[in-house]
């Protein structure tokens, strides 16, 4: 079996050297730039599974490389690196397309479960899943494609909310609590915040509901967490 290759966006000397260390003794392929359009530059090249990429990077920022990537079209899993403990920081990187955030300093081994998490979610995308269409109203959701058809528009959807449309329409018309959605979907049981899942949803729910603020289906149950209405 070929090794995941791991790309490492940072500029911080003390930092590459730990994160280079501990995943090529984990046995990943690793490769290290220092700023975003070396990073944009690499990335055909190398063709990584997974990228760990600073925010705060000289010139162009962690955001906007996020962002030229999911522009692009690529979908390997991004988990963003920052020094600031700001839930904006957070929020933002989620918002185009990371798919989790650490906040420096950071234990080694939750990296190493995150990282694995992402890398196992992949290779499930990768089979075909009992679920690939879900059609809501007006709205066809192509998991297969990870894209949602609307009558507007059509729109890409990241890897982490196919798989929690994949779980709330699994479970749909049943109420589905944040710490179940924590454990089944993000799958580290030591993360206890909630907020990650109400940022998720709210960022899905923008894209499968015509009336977001309104929603029809993928509906907020006070005091216990959400449900998908389905026919």
């Amino acid at each position: 079996m070929s090794k995941k290759r791991i790309l490492i966006v940072e500029d911080e000397p003390s930092l590459v050297f730990t994160l280079r260390d501990t995943l090529e003794n984990e046995g990943y392929d690793v490769a290290i730039v220092e700023n975003g359009n070396d990073a944009l530059a690499k990335i055909p090249e190398f063709q990584p599974d997974l990228m760990l990429l600073d925010i705060m990077l000289p010139g162009m920022s962690g955001f906007e490389v996020c962002k030229q990537v999911r522009d692009m079209k690529m979908n390997f899993p991004i988990i963003m690196l920052t020094a600031r403990d700001q839930e904006i920081d957070k929020v933002t990187g989620l918002n185009i397309g990371a798919d989790d955030y650490m906040t420096k300093p950071f234990g080694v081994k939750e990296l190493l479960a995150r990282i694995q998490a992402r890398l196992r979610r992949i290779n499930t995308y990768s089979k075909p899943g009992p679920i690939d269409v879900v059609n809501i109203g007006e709205v066809r959701i192509q998991l297969n494609e990870s894209k949602v058809y609307r009558p507007d528009k059509e729109i890409e959807l990241t890897t982490r909310e196919v798989e929690l449309i994949r779980f709330l329409v699994a479970n749909s018309n049943e109420p589905v609590s944040r710490d179940t959605l924590l454990e089944h979907v993000w799958r580290y049981e030591y993360s206890t915040n909630t907020r990650t899942v109400d940022v998720h949803i709210s960022k899905l729910r923008s894209k499968i509901e015509m009336h977001p603020d309104d929603p029809r289906y993928l509906v907020t149950l006070h005091g216990v967490g959400y449900m998908m209405k389905m026919p």
